[in-house]
């Protein structure tokens, strides 16, 4: 429960706050504060007040207002995937802002290539809205889509769907409106006559970039547009295994700077045996589905359904670095031209082609169930990323690498087991997501993301503080090397250290801008160092 001084306000603000959005969707049971109060990574000591739930921008804007005159600290909350503590509680009596209700397409305005969504818009409901007419954003979500929001893709940044061509997915926004920490709505962008069918992002300094990567900070996203383009017309798959994790990034790095693949994805044999395991009979069945119907004609889906069940799982060489691309657009000879190209540079850096099963069913199931936020033996699970320069790669790679090794008998005492997932990021970037598995009890999150079934099957882990403590002390180790190398980041959070990566000019505007916008602090106290509160 809330504390002391805040146990006689909590009932009238409650009534305040319904009265607004209706009783329903204003909660105070302790299992629902409890799973707004953590993500897959922490849970805070003290657990939200309340958690409500807008409908629309008016109720939004109106909310916020309400909280700004009691002085209510606010985090907002989409899909609830962070595991950088982005929208964890730092104050007590904190209101959790739910943004799942506003979950709709507004508009698809197909002659002007843009589409207009509320914040708590899933990625693979927007993807399931523009395909029947030909159309998708240029990044179309990350693989968490089917839950995760565009808002908080929006607020935490996102990899993956169409990134090796457009970056990530602030680089696809048109405009957007912002909800304040009053409850004045500020909108970006050249905005057509009516002022409401954005359709431009540039006009004057760029307001949608600050909101862009702010963990919520700044302001409450309530309509998010983004540019359209024609979905492409052709496709095609290639996979390939190199020995070494330098050689993969090599060949990657290479890839991007040609510009070929509109996806890459990679794994070290860390991450592949976990994946291996965590593989299913029925994930099996589901995957071959989709291939039959990802294809243009059934009998081309049976065919590349036969040649995927006939791979199996035994494709992958356990001690490689396999690779997995794929190439789109307008038509097969220029997606044949990019192929080419990628064999060719795959082949320059010591890779050898392999079935390209992975890569197929990346594109036939984009959006998969979100199983994987815990172990194949109910392990506990974070990542640690960092996009680094292309000719800085290899180098961070050996330096994560000789870490690990360092710490190979903490990892066996503790029984954490690592792996790495790589990506790319247009054409002047990777990202390096080291992750480690390790036994502990989970956190409601984690079951509020997985599918029942599955995670009726898993063990259950008792508590391991100790372990835990053990991989939080080697994530800052991790992040330590990523700064060393001037790496970026997406979902800051609370946990990458954005302020002492600032020079002090960059650091004063804005806290400036902090000030202007949110004055007395209450928007997710603490998200990107931004830890001051007046009034």
């Amino acid at each position: 429960m809330p504390d002391a001084g805040m146990a006689g306000t909590v009932p009238a603000l409650k009534q305040v706050l319904a009265g607004i959005v209706g009783a329903a969707h204003v909660h105070e049971d302790d299992a629902t504060r409890r799973l707004h109060s953590g993500d897959i990574w922490s849970e805070a000591k003290e657990p939200v007040a309340l958690v409500v739930a807008p409908d629309n921008l008016d109720q939004l804007s109106r909310l916020m207002a309400a909280l700004h005159e009691a002085g209510v600290a606010v985090a907002p909350r989409g899909a609830g995937m962070s595991y950088t503590s982005g929208y964890i509680p730092s104050v007590a009596g904190t209101v959790s802002l739910d943004m799942r209700r506003m979950n709709r397409v507004l508009d698809i305005r197909a002659d002007d290539m843009v589409v207009t969504v509320e914040a708590g818009c899933t990625w693979v409901d927007l993807n399931n809205a523009l395909a029947p007419l030909g159309l998708r954003a240029p990044f179309w979500g990350p693989m968490s889509g089917l839950t995760s929001t565009i808002g908080g893709g929006i607020s935490q940044l996102n990899a993956m769907l169409g990134a090796g061509h457009y970056g990530t997915s602030s680089e696809s926004v048109v405009a957007m409106s912002v909800v304040l920490a009053d409850g004045r709505v500020l909108r970006t962008g050249a905005r057509g006559p009516d002022g409401e069918t954005p359709f431009y992002r540039h006009y004057g300094p760029d307001l949608a970039g600050l909101f862009a990567g702010d963990c919520g900070a700044f302001g409450i996203k309530a309509h998010i547009s983004l540019r359209l383009i024609q979905a492409p017309a052709a496709e095609d798959y290639a996979s390939f295994s190199f020995k070494t994790g330098e050689e993969l990034m090599r060949a990657m790095a290479a890839m991007a700077r040609a510009g070929v693949a509109s996806e890459m994805c990679a794994f070290d044999p860390g991450l592949t045996k976990v994946r291996m395991q965590r593989a299913s009979m029925s994930g099996d069945v589901k995957a071959l589905g989709a291939v039959v119907t990802r294809q243009k004609s059934l009998l081309r889906g049976l065919w590349e359904a036969v040649k995927v069940a006939k791979a199996g799982r035994n494709f992958v060489d356990l001690e490689s670095y396999p690779l997995h691309i794929i190439a789109e657009g307008r038509c097969a000879a220029s997606v044949a031209h990019d192929m080419a190209t990628a064999r060719r540079l795959a082949a320059d850096h010591g890779g050898t082609e392999i079935e390209n099963t992975i890569a197929k069913v990346i594109r036939a199931m984009p959006f998969p169930p979100l199983n994987s936020v815990l172990g194949p033996g109910g392990e506990r699970w974070i990542p640690i990323h960092g996009q680094v320069s292309l000719s800085q790669a290899p180098a961070l790679f050996s330096a994560l690498q000789a870490l690990f090794a360092e710490l190979a008998p903490e990892f066996e005492r503790f029984g954490v087991r690592t792996g790495y997932l790589f990506s790319s990021m247009s054409t002047n970037a990777l990202v390096l997501e080291p992750v480690m598995y390790w036994p502990d009890a989970k956190f409601p999150a984690h079951d509020a993301a997985m599918e029942p079934a599955h995670a009726a099957r898993l063990p259950v882990q008792p508590a391991n503080p100790a372990a835990t403590a053990f991989v939080a002390a080697t994530r800052k180790r991790v992040i330590a090397i990523f700064q060393r190398f001037g790496c970026g980041h997406f979902q800051i959070g609370r946990a990458y250290p954005y302020k002492d990566s600032r020079d002090q000019a960059s650091w004063e505007l804005l806290g400036a801008i902090k000030q202007v916008l949110d004055p007395k602090g209450a928007i997710n106290p603490g998200c990107l160092g931004l830890d001051h509160r007046k009034g």
